[in-house]
């Protein structure tokens, strides 16, 4: 008889198949036959037995889940997930949705994720339920602290982990196990956390606290409850929101960082720099830009008008608004080399479908491509139309 245990999967019966969760947030489903060619099966909620010996059940069973990870399915968004971890042979450099960013400062940026619970109307990556994308990502911790410390002794120097995804961050699963890694790391002066706030409990923020977080920007944008869900694109709880934020500051540093809407929440501004002042936090209010791949309700602010509205409020509020880089103590550092550069062909493998359709993500040199219009499998040749940062994107030939 063999019992097979596991912390991350659990078991249930849907129908003809059983529904297998993975960390809670994601499932796949299995045939019942295809379980019982491998013996007389049952389960339990984290627990599957066969009446086979174990290491035959073990063996088939692993090949079956295997199978069933590449039907992975995102709860929240309904989209297929790729789970990314060393076996994936998908690197974690290359790609601005997932993995590692080295913009050459010593702000190193971690994306474990992809996904969110609100619809913000200004969305820069036009994420959450209602987004154009097709495929989330989602990537091992264990994968992605190896690699985030090499990336960190290749810099050499005291560097900020700043956990930043397209999303909400609190989604991923293993948030306290990434950031206990993150925070173990020699060299990482500093942890910083993007969020809208909405998931956020005492004992979370308690958790996040030992775990070595150093800061949460939280992204508030507006103190009137209707223009607040209206923003967030769904209903937004805003007393919870606060009042998560008020505990958050008696446990580690906090950054109010709301979007300046043109023509939306202007009125709300100064309300939330009188909730910085009322709080003895930092705000740091974003002005809003269009993005090609986001949601634009609205025309950005032109950078000049923007400044001079912020100068004023400084003034009026006798407070700091206007932040560069090195108030937040971000300086330039070595940029992690290129394999190749824009307008230089080469090739790379097939590994996995993109967050567009008929986007294909590919590998070589240990980077991943992102190849809009691709619908070609295995070893492609490939032209690079975009290097900046490491983040690649290619046109397939051929």
């Amino acid at each position: 008889m063999a019992k097979l245990e596991y912390e991350d999967l659990s078991f249930e019966e849907h129908n003809d198949k059983i529904k297998v969760s993975f960390l809670n947030n994601y499932y796949f489903y299995l045939n019942k036959e295809d379980l019982e060619k491998i013996g007389k099966f049952s389960i339990q909620k984290n627990t599957i037995n066969f009446d086979v010996p174990e290491k035959r059940a073990e063996s088939r069973f692993n090949l079956l889940l295997s199978k069933g990870f590449n039907d992975l399915t995102n709860k929240l968004t309904g989209r297929k997930t790729v789970y990314i971890d060393r076996d994936s042979g998908i690197p974690l450099i290359g790609n601005n949705a997932f993995g590692l960013i080295d913009r050459n400062t010593s702000l190193i940026e971690v994306k474990p994720c992809t996904g969110c619970n609100l619809n913000c109307i200004y969305c820069s990556v036009d994420e959450g339920k209602i987004g154009k994308w097709v495929t989330d990502f989602l990537v091992e911790p264990n994968y992605l602290i190896a690699e985030f410390r090499t990336l960190v002794d290749f810099k050499g120097t005291e560097v900020e982990a700043h956990i930043g995804t397209h999303g909400e961050p609190f989604l991923y699963p293993k948030i306290i196990e990434l950031i206990k890694g993150l925070s173990s790391t020699k060299n990482v002066k500093l942890i910083s956390l993007d969020t809208n706030g909405t998931l956020l409990t005492k004992r979370l923020i308690d958790d996040l606290s030992l775990a070595g977080l150093s800061r949460i920007n939280l992204s508030i944008n507006a103190l009137d409850e209707k223009l607040a869900s209206k923003i967030a694109g769904t209903a937004y709880n805003l007393r919870h929101v606060l009042g998560m934020v008020r505990y958050s500051t008696k446990r580690m540093e906090l950054l109010i960082a709301p979007i300046w809407l043109p023509g939306v929440n202007d009125n709300e501004i100064p309300k939330l720099i009188e909730l910085s002042k009322d709080l003895g936090v930092t705000i740091g209010i974003q002005n809003f830009l269009n993005y090609k791949y986001g949601r634009n309700p609205v025309k950005a602010m032109d950078w000049e008008v923007f400044r001079d509205k912020m100068k004023r409020l400084e003034r009026e509020y006798n407070a700091k608004l206007l932040f560069t880089e090195k108030d937040f103590g971000i300086k330039k550092t070595k940029g992690l080399p290129k394999p190749f550069k824009k307008g230089q062909v080469v090739k790379a493998r097939v590994v996995c479908k993109g967050r567009l359709k008929n986007e294909k993500i590919a590998v070589t040199n240990n980077r991943n491509i992102a190849i809009p219009n691709c619908f070609k499998k295995g070893t492609i040749n490939v032209k690079i139309t975009r290097d900046k940062h490491n983040i690649f994107f290619a046109r397939c030939l051929g």
